[in-house]
């Protein structure tokens, strides 16, 4: 009832959530019936949706060629993380699992069910063998990305697992803080860039650097850092945190009193907010860099949703306290509109100018919040430069050709979105004739 209240007063978003369930076609219809004539497919698949039913949806859209790899996968990190998450597990059982994990890919036959009765997703590692099994079906040159990544989480999990410091007082600096978002999400973020170039779903030079750091690697870290926000209380409940102290030892002495010191907290808050929006620049360069639609969504919705996010963290008291999350229906409008450059563009425009509304003068980052936010904004204008005084050239730099490549591919979307459209008013249409008809009789009877 929640949810349909929020939908009624939001008649946009209540429109996006019809759409999006009744009218939206998908890329590539008749995949289904693949995974259903496929045992080893059908159970991961079923595992997929038993880990993430929001990863499920998006993953399960992609592009035939890539679609059973990303979910592998996703299984497979998945598993690797279930293993690092759980605390019944003996730490030098949890080591040498972590250590070796990757070579488990090279078996033919192997699953683990060493995990706690309340694991939630243990069934993940008991029924491993059906992901091996699809997992020795990809690509080689598939399979080998999967793996390295594999092997350089695994790694990196152990140095946490056995650094005392961090099991104690969490993240201490900004650069640790980095790595530890590089280890848990930014080799997510290599990973998959591997498999798209490989597919030839993005630009040649997508993997490579882009000024001192990889693209992809902002992708990941602007997605994690988010969610670190995010889950402060949740976090600090379970006894853990991840945010650095570099920051929060500005405002507080112990990471908890910012529960009880709000306007520390919101400043707190806005400082890690301006942290992870250094990342928005690359986050939308390599989203220009995508140059197949099924890809785009699939890379553009979590970062549309992350920014989103951020915007409803910022300066909001309730992140000290509670889990907060985006209004369903909003979700459904952001995945309808962020299948376009222009349209992530919109969106990102939006939630910035959101942000400056709530920035207080007062706040100690009021002018590099500011400083940062115009720098995303030039750099959106350079990305368009349809602003120009007539008969001004615009700067063809790298972003702008970019932009214009995609440009042609978000043309073609228009047709399918004035198809939706028809599709929607028409039914429309056909329900408010048939409620004045109804109104109509009922009076003429009535008399």
């Amino acid at each position: 009832m929640g949810s349909l209240t929020q939908l009624l007063q939001h008649p946009l978003e209540l429109k996006s959530a019809l759409v999006l369930k009744y009218y939206r076609e998908p890329l590539f219809p008749g995949e289904e019936s693949k995974i259903a004539n496929s045992k080893d497919l059908k159970r991961c698949y079923e595992l997929l949706k038993l880990t993430s039913r929001s990863f499920a949806a998006v993953i399960q859209e992609l592009n035939p060629e890539l679609r059973d790899a990303i979910m592998i996968f996703y299984l497979v990190l998945r598993a690797l993380d279930t293993i690092e998450d759980d605390m019944t597990i003996n730490p030098s059982v949890k080591v040498k699992l972590l250590n070796e994990f990757d070579e488990k890919l090279d078996l033919d036959d192997w699953s683990f069910d060493g995990n706690g009765p309340n694991e939630k997703d243990r069934d993940v590692l008991v029924d491993f063998p059906y992901i091996l099994r699809e997992y020795h079906n990809l690509k080689p040159e598939y399979q080998k990305v999967i793996k390295e990544i594999t092997r350089k989480m695994g790694q990196g999990m152990v140095n946490y697992v056995l650094d005392e410091s961090f099991n104690l007082n969490g993240v201490e600096t900004i650069k640790d803080y980095d790595l530890y978002c590089h280890y848990v999400a930014g080799l997510v973020g290599d990973g998959l860039t591997q498999l798209i170039v490989l597919a030839g779903f993005g630009d040649e030079n997508l993997y490579e650097a882009s000024g001192d750091r990889e693209l992809y690697e902002s992708m990941g870290l602007f997605l994690q850092k988010t969610n670190i926000i995010r889950d402060y209380a949740e976090d600090l409940e379970d006894g853990r945190s991840f945010w650095p102290k570099e920051i929060w030892s500005l405002y507080v002495e112990k990471l908890p009193d910012l529960q009880k010191d709000k306007s520390n907290g919101l400043r707190c808050i806005n400082h890690l907010v301006l942290n992870a929006l250094t990342h928005v620049n690359d986050v939308l360069t390599y989203l220009a860099s995508i140059n197949e639609q099924s890809t785009f969504q699939f890379c553009s919705i979590p970062q549309v949703m992350a920014i989103a996010t951020l915007s409803l963290l910022f300066n909001n008291e309730k992140v000290l306290v509670e889990n907060v999350k985006i209004r369903k229906g909003e979700t459904c409008y952001l995945i309808l509109k962020s299948r376009t450059l222009k349209g992530c563009v919109e969106i990102f425009q939006y939630y910035l100018r959101e942000i400056k509304s709530k920035l207080m003068v007062e706040d100690p980052n009021y002018l590099p919040l500011n400083i940062q936010i115009a720098k995303i904004e030039q750099f959106m204008e350079e990305m368009y430069q349809d602003k120009l005084p007539a008969g001004v050239r615009p700067n063809e730099t790298e972003i702008y050709l970019k932009t214009q490549e995609r440009t042609k591919s978000d043309e073609k979307m228009a047709i399918t979105f004035k198809m939706e459209e028809n599709n929607f008013l028409m039914v429309v249409s056909y329900f408010g004739i048939a409620v004045l008809a109804i109104a109509y009789y009922t009076l003429f009877f009535n008399k």
